[in-house]
């Protein structure tokens, strides 16, 4: 423990916090003395490194600050070391959480590290790829018109291909300029329509959708006349575009415009929480996977968290 490896000399406020959050963990959370040697040197650098000999203010904390120390520390250690590292952020903040010192879920917002190597990180589509696939779609026909604004919405809304593949003309408000989208578990929400998203939208009702009952705003090309059956006639909208257009995107799939303009939210330095609005996540542990798709995005991120405090 701190104060017993530093005998003979006055502690830090830093070594102070660290020494009363490990009398915490062995007295009030009874965790094993292994669990409190291996957490301890993690949070004394933490705070040394963000108060160094000041005042531990621990309700000055913001996620930057623990979003930059993990992304400082985690390239120098073992993957089971940053994974210990991380562990031992959560527990802390938790900590001063309960103490009250800190008012924001400050826990949440420590990266995932160790998903970090994974295959299965999301792999984002570039701004400059969206804008090469847009331009090279051709809006002379009715089935570009059509392709354009699904594209668009993939890209600029962020939709699931089930919520452009399920909208209907009645979910489009043109006086509000606002979109209902249906999400997972039914649950429905709206979101802005910026005027490019509209436009495109209004080209292909006005000059490219083919007479139909169906309410359904996306239709078919080719008979029977009707919307799509499901998620995959937009994957297929979107696969053969890449191809027409001799792009090597990171995948063939949809949900690559969604991380695409999560990484360019991120660069732009939204907030975790208002991603997780745009993309229309009811928690925000579900947006955190986000800040796996570009460590670049990260190194240059002010996080505001939740409730946007800076």
């Amino acid at each position: 423990m701190v104060a017993e490896t530093l005998p003979g000399r006055r502690l830090t406020p830093a070594e102070r916090c660290t020494q009363q959050y490990a009398h915490h963990l062995r007295e009030v959370r009874g965790l094993a003395e292994a669990t409190i040697l291996n957490y301890v040197p993690f949070i004394d650098h933490f705070l040394t490194d963000r108060f160094a000999d000041g005042p531990v203010t621990l309700s000055g904390l913001r996620a930057r600050d623990v979003v930059r120390f993990v992304q400082r520390q985690a390239p120098r250690l073992h993957r089971q070391r940053a994974k210990l590292m991380t562990s031992a952020l959560r527990s802390f903040l938790q900590y001063a959480q309960y103490r009250g010192e800190v008012g924001l879920d400050l826990a949440a917002a420590v990266p995932a590290v160790a998903n970090w190597s994974m295959p299965a990180i999301p792999r984002a589509i570039s701004a400059d790829q969206v804008r090469q696939l847009l331009a090279s779609i051709d809006q002379g026909t009715a089935m570009g018109r059509r392709d354009y604004a699904m594209v668009l919405l993939l890209a600029r809304l962020g939709l699931r291909s089930s919520a452009v593949v399920s909208l209907e003309l009645d979910d489009i408000d043109w006086n509000r300029a606002t979109l209902t989208v249906r999400g997972k578990g039914g649950l429905r929400h709206a979101l802005p329509v910026a005027p490019e998203v509209g436009q495109a939208i209004v080209a292909y009702l006005c000059d490219g959708r083919p007479q139909s009952p169906s309410r359904r705003v996306f239709l078919r090309a080719k008979a029977p006349i009707r919307g799509f059956r499901n998620a995959s006639g937009v994957g297929s909208v979107v696969r053969h575009a890449l191809q027409r257009a001799g792009m090597q995107a990171p995948t063939y799939g949809v949900h690559q415009f969604r991380h695409g303009l999560a990484t360019e939210l991120l660069r732009q330095g939204a907030s975790l929480s208002e991603i997780g609005e745009v993309l229309g996540h009811r928690h925000p542990q579900t947006t955190m996977i986000y800040t796996k798709v570009d460590l670049e995005a990260l190194r240059t991120l002010a996080l505001p968290w939740p409730g946007g405090a800076q």
